[in-house]
């Protein structure tokens, strides 16, 4: 038997299960092609279920705020349902592109994967959380200092101090204010985030030290007790009781493998063409953070319509003369079911 008779060839594979890499999925089942997900992580969701699945997203159409977990939740329910098969815990290391066939191999840390066309969907990369330095942060990780939050129950009733002033910083403030005794927020800037959200927060019950108030150091016995910190124009100092802190200034990402493959990188991120999402290398699309193009926003909701515009014109790339627009979602998910309707009553 051949090597071609052996290696089972999907029309797309997704790198990267997010909730654009899911969504990317579930439209590309709509469109009818075979759909498989490579993920490092050993579970569906990306950043939202690994670093903070209990924090509220206020962001993405149709919901006011939803938890992270609960817009995974949904997310994996729809992006499995039109049939993707995943590969889960496994990192992609190469890519090699066959041009005489028409096939792309990606070689992960447990196997390879041949398929048409490659949408990457892989949010900031590896990610890794950029860590305070200030004395005794590192030495109360995990004893009080966080940087990633799993559950809330661990703040409840407890005095919590919020170092950072983006969207996520603010949002851990909003959501911890009615369950625990205390929330103060340390910022050396500005904040960052929506500005409704920043509006609700001076609003909120929130202790507020902005700009120009960084962390001097963190004290405690066996756990985190107090967190001092000061003023850098004024050099006046605090001292404030802290059983636990959540440490948010961002994150540092890396594109990691992905740096190797001969893709375009700007700034960390891959270069796609704005209309069709397709990186330099024939049959590699891109969608969400991990992409660059003029007037990029680094939104879910961007996201989406951008893995959209991928799985359209990766459909184009493998069959010309498919439409590059293949109407409403009802139509499409209708024709599906009478195909499949007609196929089960022609075996009766």
């Amino acid at each position: 038997m051949g090597v071609a008779d052996t290696r089972d060839i999907y029309d797309v594979t997704i790198i990267g299960g997010g909730p654009v890499g899911l969504f990317a999925a579930f439209y590309a089942g709509m469109r009818g092609m075979r759909t498989k997900i490579v993920d490092s992580l050993d579970e569906l969701g990306g950043q939202l279920i690994a670093v903070y699945p209990e924090k509220y997203i206020y962001d993405v159409a149709g919901f006011p705020k939803i938890l992270a977990k609960d817009y995974v939740a949904g997310a994996v329910e729809q992006g499995l349902s039109t049939g993707a098969v995943t590969a889960l815990g496994e990192e992609v290391r190469a890519l090699e592109r066959f041009e005489d066939e028409r096939l792309i191999r990606l070689v992960t840390n447990k196997a390879e994967h041949w398929t048409r066309t490659v949408i990457i969907c892989a949010g900031v990369g590896a990610f890794e959380p950029k860590r305070l330095t200030a004395p005794g942060v590192a030495e109360f990780e995990g004893r009080g200092v966080h940087y990633f939050v799993r559950g809330l129950d661990q703040f409840r009733d407890k005095d919590v101090v919020i170092v950072g002033g983006g969207d996520s910083a603010v949002d851990w403030a909003l959501t911890l204010e009615p369950m625990a005794r205390s929330v103060t927020v340390i910022h050396r800037s500005k904040f960052r985030a929506h500005e409704k959200s920043v509006r609700d927060l001076e609003a909120s019950s929130v202790k507020l030290h902005y700009p120009f108030y960084e962390v001097l150091e963190v004290r405690g016995n066996h756990h985190l007790e107090e967190v001092h910190f000061h003023h850098t124009r004024t050099g006046e100092r605090h001292v404030i009781p802290a059983q636990e802190m959540i440490i948010a200034i961002g994150f540092s990402g890396r594109l990691g493998p992905l740096a190797e493959w001969g893709l375009e990188i700007e700034r960390n991120s891959i270069v796609v063409d704005p209309i069709t999402m397709e990186t330099n290398i024939p049959g590699v699309f891109g969608a969400g953070d991990i992409v660059t193009y003029p007037a990029k926003f680094k939104l879910i909701a961007t996201g989406v319509a951008e893995a959209v515009s991928a799985v359209n014109h990766a459909m184009v790339y493998i069959d010309p003369s498919a439409r590059l627009d293949p109407g409403h979602s009802t139509n499409i998910m209708e024709k599906k079911a009478r195909a499949a309707a007609a196929a089960a009553s022609a075996e009766e």
